[in-house]
């Protein structure tokens, strides 16, 4: 455990110095070559930002994994990264040049495919066919989710390290070596990417970094393991760490059906994000406010992973409802923009 503990100690920093030594250099690649956030009414900055910090995170989380090694599962490691890349470069793209939902989405659904080929995938059913589907419709789900959730200074890096170090500590508890490392890779590139990123930012991530990052932390989900309690009420663990950027989806998903708009093709103000900071007055406050949300998801991912099967649905239940009720009293309440 000792010498476990010392290795993720050593990914996150080396991660960490790579993205804070690299990200300068991005920003100034990102201005010559056109890689810019114009400014709009659906959007909180008021001027042209470079946008592909996305880049510096990728570097980071790759500089971090060479002191690694080879000391896990090749085939799962390589698979985890190829997909990653895939989605990373076609939000690059993107951030250049929009790209249509559609074909962003099947990116996303092939890279879910390198990741089952690669042995990571759902295997709580017994129907094979089920654990597929459940797995794409979870890694293009949650890679969408952090996308959705970069709409303010910090926000989806720093909810993005909350998730990481909570699956950095499930993993140290569960002698999970991969995801343990993964995820202290992620961590110290995100906590990183936040000395330019928080309040007020002078670089984006973009989606070629929001992407890269929702899919990790989806490949991460699926790949934790609780050897010391049963699936069925252990799968509520991942989904509760990634609480956050799954209940602004939801709320969004909803607001932007009601009012009769696309989901995906529609943006606005409409994001819990927003929201607080309407009722705070400040969008520093709502970050905050949007990390302590997210560690207390995490404290009750915890619980339930190692929580009896009553305990455990209770404590779910608990949690679904005032997710609900949260989802209820924004939109009806406070409203959007």
């Amino acid at each position: 455990m000792l010498h476990a503990a010392g290795i993720y100690i050593l990914v996150a920093i080396t991660a960490l110095v790579a993205v804070v030594l690299a990200t300068p250099v991005v920003r100034r690649v990102a201005w010559r070559f056109g890689f810019i956030d114009q400014p709009s009414f659906r959007k909180v900055h008021s001027t042209p930002m470079p946008r592909l910090g996305g880049l510096a995170i990728y570097a980071g989380f790759i500089v971090a994994l060479l002191v690694l090694g080879a000391r896990f599962r090749f085939n799962e490691a390589v698979g985890i990264l190829v997909g990653a890349t895939l989605v990373s470069v076609v939000g690059g793209i993107d951030d250049r040049n929009p790209v249509a939902p559609l074909p962003k989405l099947l990116a996303q659904a092939v890279a879910a495919g390198i990741l089952i080929i690669s042995g990571v995938q759902v295997e709580v059913f017994d129907q094979q066919w089920l654990n597929v589907v459940v797995t794409v419709i979870w890694v293009v789900g949650i890679t969408n989710a952090l996308n959705f959730l970069d709409n303010m200074d910090g926000l989806s890096a720093g909810v993005a390290a909350v998730a990481a170090a909570f699956f950095l500590l499930l993993a140290a508890l569960n002698d999970q070596y991969l995801v343990g490392a993964l995820s202290a890779a992620l961590l110290g590139a995100c906590i990183g990417f936040l000395v330019y990123n928080f309040n007020p930012a002078s670089i984006f991530m973009g989606d070629s970094g929001s992407l890269f990052i929702g899919f990790v932390l989806a490949a991460l989900g699926i790949k934790l393991r609780f050897p010391a309690n049963t699936d069925i009420v252990t799968w509520m663990g991942p989904v509760l760490v990634l609480g956050l950027p799954i209940l602004d989806t939801t709320l969004v998903t909803i607001s932007r059906l009601r009012r009769g708009k696309n989901p995906l093709t529609t943006a606005g103000k409409d994001h819990i994000s927003h929201r607080l900071a309407r009722l705070t007055g400040s969008k520093r406050e709502a970050v905050l406010l949007c990390y302590l949300i997210g560690c207390g998801f995490g404290m009750t991912a915890i619980f339930v992973t190692t929580a009896s099967i009553v305990e455990g649905y209770l404590v779910g239940v608990v949690m679904a409802v005032s997710g609900l009720a949260m989802i209820w009293w924004l939109e009806a309440r406070v409203g959007y923009e």
